[in-house]
């Protein structure tokens, strides 16, 4: 076992059932330390959710207490596009805004670091994003500080420097980020996570599984995050079933949400690995596809082709263990596990051919992951080449 790791967290993490009510005080210390200032940009999604159901009033009470002023940017939509990231990054400019209150799931989460940094910096987004057609010009000023409230259980976003954004215009989906934009608070309320829908539910938490079952089995796992992995796997597990089936099990809420949130750190302790990189490649050519949902559809070719090398059994058989098979000696008891858990939550049969895929397009999802995202192919415990990728996605087409 790799005995080495880094971490490094300057997030103030504050979890559990009812934290959001500390939000004002923690915002005011942080305000009175000189880290934030004294007017907010609240980005929020374009849906309805928050006001619907309370939680962006609670959050601008909150803000009041805090007596900081704060101008609302509700653009943030299902798979962020570079556009919105601009035009909130805009908003904020213009809003005269000193830091971010980003309250939401994982698109807002995510969008929050790019307009973080579009909000301090010239030029485009892509001009700082690395892969694909990404310039990768180093950043020129420090980006605005950011609070993250997270309403939903998924993307880990709320506590690392990393979020996903698409291009259009060039199919790409790539990973922004830099590690001076960690949030500086995070705020895990399980209970703002009850009226999630129990699909968005599922994909979600499946999301948030695949963040740390994909660090277990990456060539870059330490002492560290394979033991933080492995709680976030076993928590999920147990939970995101009961979370599916009652929205309002709290209990169910904290388990997932725990999973969720650890996986932020795995994350910064380890490489995610090419089943996020193929993913990104299938949403980035279809939009309407949701992350956890694409995530879902490969995961099984995924894992058994490193199975059928033989790349790294131990793992396998360890997350099967803690997936509900304690007696597990074998790796194919991953996949038993993760087929039963898939079935539980029911979401064993989405099909890529619903959101518009063809069988031909495996080659050309293939490339793109390459191309875009190739740094996580070189977190894989083994070589796969293009045509070895394209043959995932035909494995998994239906």
């Amino acid at each position: 076992m790799n005995m080495n790791f880094n971490l490094n967290t300057p997030t103030n993490l504050i979890f559990g059932a009812g934290k959001l009510e500390e939000l004002g005080s923690q915002i005011a210390t942080k305000c009175a330390e000189c880290k934030l200032g004294k007017k907010a940009l609240l980005l929020i999604s374009n849906g309805n959710s928050v006001k619907k159901y309370g939680t962006l009033e609670c959050v601008e009470k909150q803000l009041m207490k805090a007596d900081v002023e704060y101008a609302i940017c509700a653009n943030i939509h299902e798979n962020p596009s570079k556009e919105v990231v601009m035009e909130a990054a805009t908003f904020a400019k213009d809003n005269n805004c000193d830091f971010i209150v980003a309250l939401g799931g994982g698109a807002v989460l995510d969008s929050s670091v790019a307009v973080a940094a579009m909000a301090t910096n010239p030029g485009d987004l892509w001009d700082y994003v690395s892969g694909g057609t990404g310039k990768a010009q180093p950043l020129v000023n420090p980006a605005l500080p950011i609070v993250t409230i997270a309403t939903s259980s998924g993307t880990g976003s709320e506590i690392n420097c990393w979020g996903v954004i698409s291009n259009h215009q060039t199919n790409e989906k790539i990973g922004f980020g830099d590690p001076s934009i960690v949030p500086v608070l995070a705020i895990v309320d399980p209970e703002l996570m009850k009226t999630v829908p129990a699909k968005y539910t599922a994909y979600q938490g499946f999301d948030a599984l695949f963040h740390n079952t994909e660090v277990m089995i990456s060539n870059g796992i330490n002492i560290l995050s394979e033991t933080i992995a492995l709680s976030a796997i076993e928590q999920i597990a147990k939970y995101l079933p009961r979370a599916v089936a009652n929205g309002n099990d709290l209990e169910a809420r904290e388990g997932v949400a725990y999973g969720s949130t650890i996986a932020g750190l795995t994350m910064q302790l380890t490489n995610t690995t090419a089943q996020h990189s193929m993913e990104h490649a299938m949403s980035a050519y279809h939009h309407d596809l949701p992350h956890g949902a694409g995530l879902i559809m490969i995961s099984k070719a995924f894992a058994e082709f490193f199975i059928e090398k033989h790349a790294c059994d131990e793992q396998f058989i360890k997350m099967a263990r803690v997936m509900g098979i304690p007696e597990a000696d074998k790796p194919e008891d991953f996949i038993t596990a993760l087929v039963k858990l898939q079935k539980d939550c029911g979401v064993d049969n989405l099909k890529m051919s619903d959101y518009g895929f063809t069988p031909d397009e495996s080659m050309t999802l293939a490339v793109n992951a390459r191309e875009t995202m190739g740094g996580l192919f070189l977190s894989n415990p083994c070589e796969m080449s293009n045509e070895e990728c394209a043959e995932i996605f035909d494995k998994s087409y239906k």
